[in-house]
């Protein structure tokens, strides 16, 4: 965690809370929740809050030391995924079918969704080791 100020108490909450290799999505308004993971919606209307700004904001709290996406998004959306790359840097990024990477959503601490209609805008993070990316 880095602390700079994200005033949404339960996405600060869920940051506090990582440990290293846990997981953390951010997602459109389209990737299906599972039962078991935590949602927290940030959806008011079409496109606020944005997937990308949300993102940015969520970085600049979180250490990530690896990145999953769905390869659809390398055709369907590639400039979503151009944000990632550049919101990640040097941080690797890890292409899964939609099928697995919607399987390993279950496995992570929450689920952030935004109101992004852009379809495949989602990634998961996989938090690094405290106080440094890796």
């Amino acid at each position: 965690m880095k602390k700079t100020g994200i005033i949404n108490a339960p996405i600060s909450t869920v940051i506090a809370h990582l440990e290293h290799s846990d997981m953390v999505t951010v997602s459109d308004a389209g990737l299906p929740v599972p039962e078991t993971t935590k949602r927290i919606d940030l959806a008011l209307k079409k496109g606020v809050p944005g997937f990308l700004e949300t993102l940015e904001v969520v970085l600049s709290e979180m250490y990530v030391e690896k990145a999953y996406v769905s390869e659809d998004i390398l055709v369907k959306s590639p400039h979503i995924y151009a944000g990632i790359q550049k919101l990640l840097g040097d941080v690797q990024i890890e292409t899964l079918p939609h099928s697995e990477f919607k399987k390993l959503t279950g496995s992570t601490k929450a689920i952030i969704r935004t109101a992004e209609f852009t379809p495949f805008a989602n990634v998961i993070l996989v938090a690094g080791a405290w106080g440094f990316n890796l």
